[in-house]
């Protein structure tokens, strides 16, 4: 992390291009941004809430779940190729090679507080209020950042030696997403069945947001506890397999 640090101008520069790569060739530039996850926060507002029928608690529970979810998928996703997919920067240049996975999250980080952000105003319309709880959220996040950021410097390590992770990878976030309470209410699992729900941190750290977000309610010790311990977990075992792997990355191009 020192290294990172010392790095860390050339990081913020290396992210700057990240966003602009991404929205080069659209017409509305880094508006898409701002623009997709509104679009998709009021189309889905619209269809549950009228449509449905739903209570407007089960909307901001939906869009909750969904837009952590996507920081998760897409960050890791993404993350698989930060390596490979900057290999002039790991053969002819030295920089500490965490610096590709992270400046990929770091662009993530900035979409996805975007879109948390973009929701608020239709939390707000939907219960009326917003609850007083909403200003710690980015305090949980911090947290949520090293669990993804751990299992990003994963998959990225390994996609260079194992190029069929991308696809592997693939099918273990289908199986995550429907693992995860996102579409779905946490009272439609047996008590039995959400003990395994939630040991998978994913779900810890969206009862979590929600609770923040939507209900007002403080987490419990309990599912701190679990969510910064799968975090340290999470970025320890990344780190160690990344470090360890890295040595022949520039071999292995």
């Amino acid at each position: 992390m020192r290294e990172l640090f010392k790095y860390r101008e050339l990081i913020g520069i290396l992210t700057v291009v990240d966003l602009k790569t991404r929205y080069q060739n659209n017409v509305l530039g880094f508006l898409w941004s701002l623009l997709s996850p509104l679009l998709m926060a009021l189309v889905l507002f619209f269809v549950f809430r009228y449509l449905y029928k739903q209570e407007a608690n089960f909307v901001g529970y939906l869009l909750v779940g969904l837009m952590a979810w996507r920081f998760f998928q897409i960050s890791t996703t993404s993350a698989v190729y930060s390596v490979v997919g900057k290999g002039s920067l790991v053969t002819k240049v030295y920089i500490p090679r965490q610096a590709l996975v992270i400046t990929n999250l770091l662009a993530n980080l900035i979409s996805s507080l975007l879109e948390f952000i973009i929701i608020i105003p239709i939390l707000y319309f939907a219960a009326g209020s917003l609850p007083l709880t909403l200003p710690l959220f980015p305090l949980v996040f911090l947290i949520y950042f090293w669990f993804v950021y751990g299992v990003s410097l994963f998959v990225a390590a390994l996609y260079v030696y194992l190029r069929d992770v991308n696809q592997i990878w693939e099918v273990i976030t289908t199986m995550l997403f429907f693992l995860s309470p996102i579409f779905y209410p946490m009272a439609a699992i047996t008590e039995q069945m959400q003990r395994y729900y939630l040991l998978n941190p994913i779900t810890q750290f969206m009862v979590i947001f929600r609770d923040l977000m939507v209900y007002g309610n403080l987490p419990t010790a309990y599912s701190l506890v679990i969510v910064t311990v799968a975090s340290i977990i999470s970025f320890a075992v990344g780190t160690i397999v990344f470090n360890k792997l890295q040595r022949r990355f520039a071999e292995e191009m």
